[in-house]
């Protein structure tokens, strides 16, 4: 199975990225990070139907849509990786994760996603949620491979 994490927002922590790096290396599952960026003068629902539309355009085709929202739901890591695994063995061959810009995602992204995700109550920075998210799939996968990398 193929992860793909697609942001809005180019990176620019060096910190940031070596995280990412760091799990995306050690994910058993290929896993690559893409950035879109809205370089408009656009605000509002503009800006989020523009950023929409480039999130929509990188989802491989067939694959499951994961958005990260505050609105989402909470699961524990297992959860995830139960669902994770669920999908693997559904026939799932693609699985996109978005996330979003500073002021969130525009409604077809809601609608078009198979999974509506938060990473707990408190509000994180972007950067930070493409390394926190990289982590946690790289741990459902340890989970699923009964690794001793995830200590309920």
């Amino acid at each position: 199975m193929r992860l793909s994490l697609i942001a809005v927002g180019r990176d620019r922590d060096m910190a940031v990225e070596t995280l990412v790096e760091r799990y995306r290396e050690r994910s058993p599952w290929p896993l690559t990070l893409q950035t879109v960026d809205v370089k408009k003068g656009l605000k509002g629902d503009a800006l989020k139907a523009a950023e929409g539309d480039l999130l929509l355009a990188r989802v491989p085709d067939g694959a499951k849509v994961v958005a990260l929202d505050e609105r989402g739901k909470d699961l524990t890591s297992i959860q995830l990786a139960v669902r994770l695994g669920g999908w693997r063995d559904g026939g799932s061959r693609d699985i996109a994760f978005l996330i979003g810009g500073a002021d969130g995602f525009d409604a077809r992204i809601r609608e078009r996603a198979d999974l509506v995700l938060r990473l707990g109550r408190l509000t994180w920075p972007h950067m930070m949620v493409r390394a926190m998210l990289a982590e946690q799939l790289y741990r459902a996968q340890m989970i699923l491979n009964g690794h001793p990398y995830h200590r309920p």
